[in-house]
Order: C-alpha cells, then structure tokens, then sequence
C-alpha cells in the first residue's frame, strides 16, 4: 500500500519535472530577450528549481526502493545513469552562463540559443526514460 503511494508520488514529481523543463524553456529565453543579466538570473532560479525537482525524484524513487524492498533493475540503473547525466548536464550548462561574459552581445545570443538545446536534450531524456518505464509496465520491454 505504502509503495504504491510513493510511485504515485515519484510519477507526479516526473510530470510535474517534464512540465517545469518545457515552461522553462519557453519562459526563461522570452523573459529575457533583451536582458542578459536577467537572463543569468533566471538561468539560476532555473537551475535551482530543476535540480530540486530531480532531487526529489531521486529521492522518492530510492524510498520506493527501500520501503518496498524493489529489485535493483536494469530499467532502475537506466534512471540512475539519467539522473547523473540530467544533473551534470544543467550544472554545466549553469555554469557556463554564470562565467561567460553575457554583455557581449553575440555571446549572449549563443547562450541563449545553447539553454534552449541543451533543455531539449534534457527533455528528451526524461521522456525517453518516461517511455522505457511505461513500455516495461505494458510487457513489451523485457529489462531484467
């Protein structure tokens, strides 16, 4: 009964992570058009939202593991390796936007171009995460 409620939990967070990273990606480079400081700014709110959000996700999926005593998977490694791969991957990309000189107009232009791919990417990641889990749910993915 517990378990289930906790991957309730984890699925909402995962919905609600896959919602947060399309808003941002539509929100943070429109807000900023003009601003390249308010764009390292909301770059930063960003970052910080993002990686709250996978880290409850990571959270709640480890307490499902635990608490409901779950077998370590290929499909749970598979999460595991995206959620290091998501987190390196936004860090960097934070880091780059807070060093790089933002005033210089053509560098401003390439960083926002680069948050927009770089949060396709990440989109795309989770959602092909999202896919396996469902494919394994129907049967149709062995992952042992």
């Amino acid at each position: 009964m517990m378990v289930g409620e906790i991957l309730t939990a984890h699925s909402v967070l995962v919905k609600a992570f896959l919602a947060f990273i399309l808003t941002g990606l539509i929100v943070v480079p429109l807000m900023s058009r003009r601003n390249p400081l308010g764009f390292r700014k909301a770059s930063f709110i960003y970052t910080m939202i993002f990686q709250a959000l996978a880290t409850m996700i990571a959270f709640s999926g480890i307490v499902a593991i635990f608490v409901g005593k779950l077998p370590w998977s290929a499909s749970t490694i598979v999460m595991i390796v995206a959620w290091v791969a998501l987190m390196y991957i936004e860090i960097k990309k934070y880091k780059l936007i807070k060093h790089a000189n933002v005033q210089k107009e053509s560098t401003f232009a390439l960083l926002r171009g680069a948050f927009v791919k770089i949060g396709l990417l990440e989109l795309l990641l989770v959602a092909m995460v999202v896919v396996m889990k469902v494919l394994e749910f129907k049967g149709i993915l062995k992952l042992s």
